[in-house]
């Protein structure tokens, strides 16, 4: 069957290997290496592989960014927040994150659903960056959390669909 070049598209089963090794990949590049060394690949692709199949609700989605027949990035849905994007190293800058963004707010706009949240670990400017030229604003609320290498802070941003 022919594939565009590049896409998004909803996530099937088959596809959280890529989005594990990708997430662990994003975590690497962000937190460090020896905060992601000891973290059980096979507990994040099961986690992955349940949103796929049996996600908790109708407002829970993945969608996957593709090259060809490759997963390069993903996205997922929880609520009206976007809750990961991700996009592989090696293939960052060329549209895909840009294409994930798309199709979350496309389907929240479907659902009638605005505002929009997403989050970024404090100190990635570079997420920072993308979420504000996509029309994203720092939403004032900065949330701590567990992370691989212990506490982390993240900083909510937001968009209006209406």
């Amino acid at each position: 069957m022919p594939t565009a070049d590049v896409s998004a598209r909803p996530a099937v089963p088959g596809d959280e290997e890529a989005i594990a090794d990708i997430q662990l990949a994003a975590w690497r590049a962000t937190l460090g290496a020896d905060a992601v060394a000891g973290l059980p690949r096979d507990e994040i692709l099961a986690q992955w592989g349940a949103a796929i199949e049996a996600p908790p609700s109708r407002q829970h989605r993945v969608f996957v960014a593709t090259d060809g027949p490759h997963v390069v990035g993903f996205a997922a849905l929880a609520q009206g927040e976007i809750i990961a994007l991700e996009v592989a190293p090696e293939h960052r800058r060329l549209g895909h994150g840009s294409r994930l963004l798309a199709a979350c707010v496309d389907t929240l706009r479907i659902h009638g659903t605005s505002p929009v949240r997403a989050w970024a670990i404090e100190g990635d400017e570079a997420r920072e960056a993308f979420l504000a030229s996509a029309g994203f604003a720092e939403g004032g609320i900065r949330r701590g959390m567990d992370g691989p290498a212990g506490e982390m802070a993240e900083l909510m941003w937001r968009a209006d669909l209406s």
